[in-house]
């Protein structure tokens, strides 16, 4: 997991032609993947999947935001962050109450979908944290794509994990032991964000008092 890094008011805050265009790319990427990922976790009756999926999602959305506002003013580019940070928060607590109602659900994922949707989702964010690795340091705009990007990364290494403890115990455990680890990364993620974008937020305030 990559740590939170001291950020300054000069922060990298998105304005540059070639950090639009990878965005661009990942978008692209990670709208692919929440459609293939939500189809195939509910096929494959995977909760890991279907949270995979939603991270997926949540990148989608975090990326246009941070598209939309860069080159906007601080406050608005923290109010965005802060969007982002709950917006995680609300799928990661979604994610564990789905799982928890699922504990008492009998029926086994797929491991064999699982798995191989698992590594398909892999290479693809392989490819998007390549993209961005060079920006994963800035504001809270910038660094919210950056966690989000981490965060799909270590997913699907977890889904893989889970495809693969499911076919060795026949059980859907391991299912619901990584879709719960997920929420978690989510709720993480989510406070990281928040607080980041709350300190700059606040900075500037204090500059603008004095």
């Amino acid at each position: 997991m990559g740590a939170c890094c001291g950020h300054s008011n000069n922060a990298f805050d998105g304005m540059s032609a070639d950090y639009k265009r990878r965005l661009w790319l990942v978008i692209g990427l990670n709208a692919a993947m929440f459609a293939v990922e939500i189809t195939a976790g509910q096929l494959a009756g995977s909760k890991a999947l279907q949270a995979d999926a939603l991270d997926f999602f949540g990148d989608a959305m975090t990326y246009g935001i941070s598209l939309a506002v860069i080159g906007s003013s601080v406050a608005v580019r923290t109010t965005a962050a802060v969007a982002k940070g709950i917006s995680l928060m609300l799928m990661g607590l979604w994610v564990f109450g789905s799982t928890a109602w699922h504990m008492f659900f009998i029926g086994i994922p797929q491991a064999e979908v699982m798995g191989i949707v698992g590594a398909l989702a892999l290479a693809t964010n392989v490819a998007s944290v390549l993209l961005l690795v060079r920006y994963k340091d800035g504001d809270a705009n910038v660094r919210s794509v950056w966690l989000c990007s981490r965060n799909d990364a270590i997913g699907n290494i977890a889904v893989m994990l889970a495809a693969l403890g499911v076919w060795g115990t026949q059980t859907g455990w391991p299912d619901l032991v990584v879709a719960a680890i997920m929420a978690g990364l989510f709720l993480s993620s989510s406070v990281q964000i928040l607080r980041q974008g709350l300190r700059e937020r606040i900075a500037v305030q204090a500059q603008e008092a004095i």
